[in-house]
């Protein structure tokens, strides 16, 4: 059982963990990183929990639009990212969004999966905490490997972040998302 849950929780980190190396490219400071990553990581312990407790409910009104509305926020915050680079010559991250508006909507998938749990009998307490953990880390290595690389390629830190989730939304959105 807990290693299906951990296989579970890598998988669902991943969006997560792709999202956060593009968000690595604008050199969050590691304690900012730290930040990031236990936020990513809450609303991944949120989300499969509301699912256990939610329902078959939550599973039919999210789950077809799940991907759709994360894959339709990493675009406008890429989107963003861009005007802002156009508009201003400083790299800056928009705390506001890296904690709050991208990882509330890249958890639901993680509803529908609480959900399914909660209908196989999986208990709550022992899912989305493992889950959120996971997140948590993979959203730290990702932010790390985003740092690594952004050091290597010589461009604005904020237009390859915007362009990259720009590119990442388009694939989502046309079914592309592995």
């Amino acid at each position: 059982m807990i290693a299906k849950l951990l296989i579970l929780g890598f998988t669902l980190s991943l969006d997560n963990f792709r999202t956060a190396i593009a968000l690595g490219a604008l050199r969050i400071p590691r304690r900012r990183a730290a930040h990031v990553a236990l936020v990513f990581g809450f609303w991944d312990t949120v989300a499969p929990l509301v699912g256990i407790l939610g329902g078959e409910v939550f599973a039919e009104t999210i789950g077809s639009t799940a991907e759709y509305v994360g894959a339709g926020v990493l675009g406008v915050y890429g989107v963003y990212l861009l005007v802002e680079a156009w508009r201003n010559p400083a790299e800056e991250l928009d705390e506001r969004w890296a904690l709050f508006g991208l990882p509330l909507p890249l958890s639901l998938d993680n509803v529908v999966a609480g959900t399914s749990l909660g209908l196989l009998g999986f208990s709550p307490w022992l899912a989305a905490p493992l889950f959120g953990a996971i997140t948590a880390v993979m959203t730290f290595i990702g932010l790390e490997l985003g740092r690594a690389a952004s050091s290597r390629i010589h461009i604005r830190a904020d237009l390859l972040t915007g362009v990259a989730l720009v590119v990442m939304a388009v694939a989502a959105g046309l079914g592309f998302d592995a």
